[in-house]
């Protein structure tokens, strides 16, 4: 292991693949919480226990991770093992955070399949139910720090009623093109003085190609989509439009995946929600989701391949929009009209959030007063009492079943 003096003009140590794998693999096992509290694990792990990158560089990593569509924390990852072991350490840093909670939804979805028919018992309702408090946590707690004043509030109320009003990706984009112009004409940003590089070495070259193959897959697929009826390719599609154009992490890409893959008949409502809710439970990014959506999915190629293909799709433009922009985001991020438009995208965020919240998220788990109270319930755990999400996804789905019991006239069987 060789000392080196990076772009941050402090002393530093070239790490190994297999330490970057090694470091992120814990943290896949153990970061509970979203993508805010990976943020915070990382910075811990890696600017006050590891020393890989000072605070500055990482809060400009973060920056740029945020500025960009897609998972923000695996971005934040993949950024962090480019700086300290190249590309090799950028691919060890996804998979090692990535692979555990994959893994576990992956065979959360096989034992979907084989529940088959019984698919709507009481726990699994449970799950569905669980979504309406962690996304109204997750509006709550964007909209305090995203939406501070009447105008962006108001920004976000219109985002939240075109998405409702068009919820099709068309709609999405729309919304987040809409803040950004609002954002430009409207809010007066100061210039960034204050920023160092990253110190991950990255050539103009390199950067362009990941540029260029991140604009050209978003093309080239549905092409070929259209033009090779397969269903792998269809898969690969999907899921690679739906992390290339979310903004504001696993919470949103939500309804964008639902679209993908419910109105052809891929995965069922209740399964969709059900791998949703045990989302919440595991550790590592919400993006991993798409793995259970290919396993589950009815129409083969499904199981592991269709995992594996779910799971590349979704998470292929992080890689690209980690590599692509890093060249270049000095002098962008000094862009003060940039810098504006970024506030109005983020205010339409936190309403297209909202939207998201009322439909397909209540509109699908709140059927009953039982489920209102339930859901209420996970909330104020949630927020009050700060429980963590995978505790009251537990509590919830064990209240589902109760619900369920009782429901049907009896208390002692569950199921």
């Amino acid at each position: 292991m060789s000392v080196r003096t990076n772009a941050l003009g402090d002393k530093g140590t070239r790490g190994s693949a297999a330490e970057v794998f090694l470091a992120f693999l814990k943290l896949g096992c153990t970061s509970f919480g979203g993508p805010i509290a990976h943020l915070g694990y990382f910075r811990e792990e890696f600017v006050n226990r590891r020393r890989w990158i000072n605070d500055q560089a990482y809060a400009d990593l973060v920056a740029l991770c945020q500025f960009t569509p897609g998972p923000a924390s695996s971005k934040v990852g993949i950024g962090l093992g480019l700086s300290q072991a190249g590309l090799p350490g950028a691919f060890a840093a996804w998979l090692a955070f990535t692979g555990p909670s994959a893994l576990a939804l992956i065979l959360f979805g096989f034992g979907v399949i084989a529940l088959g028919d019984r698919v709507d018992l009481g726990w699994l309702h449970g799950l569905l139910v669980v979504a309406v408090p962690v996304v109204a946590q997750a509006v709550w707690g964007m909209a305090r720090s995203l939406t501070p004043d009447a105008l962006r509030v108001t920004l976000a109320a219109l985002a939240a009623i075109v998405v409702m009003i068009w919820p099709t990706p068309l709609g999405f984009i729309g919304a987040i093109v809409a803040g950004g112009i609002v954002g430009l004409r409207l809010f007066n940003v100061s210039e960034d003085d204050h920023h160092v590089a990253i110190g991950a070495h990255v050539s103009r070259t390199g950067a362009v190609t990941a540029l260029a193959l991140f604009f050209g897959l978003l093309l080239a697929l549905p092409a070929l989509r259209a033009a090779f009826p397969f269903q792998s390719i269809a898969l690969l599609d999907s899921f690679y439009r739906a992390g290339s154009l979310v903004f504001g992490g696993g919470n949103v890409v939500l309804p964008l995946l639902q679209a993908e893959v419910g109105p052809p008949g891929w995965v069922s409502n209740e399964a969709f929600f059900a791998g949703y809710g045990a989302a919440q439970a595991v550790p590592g990014p919400l993006f991993t989701f798409a793995a259970y959506l290919g396993t589950v999915s009815t129409v083969p190629p499904n199981g592991w391949i269709g995992a594996v293909i779910s799971l590349v799709g979704i998470f292929a433009s992080s890689f690209l929009l980690v590599i692509g922009p890093l060249p270049f985001w000095d002098a962008l991020r000094r862009f003060r009209p940039m810098r504006s438009a970024l506030v109005g995208v983020n205010a339409a965020v936190v309403g297209m959030l909202l939207g998201f919240l009322y439909d397909p998220v209540w509109t699908n788990a709140i059927r009953s007063t039982a489920d209102f109270g339930l859901a209420l319930a996970g909330f104020v755990l949630l927020m009050f009492w700060k429980l963590p999400a995978w505790l009251v996804v537990v509590l919830t789905a064990a209240g589902g079943a109760v619900i369920k019991a009782v429901s049907e006239g009896y208390v002692t069987q569950f199921f």
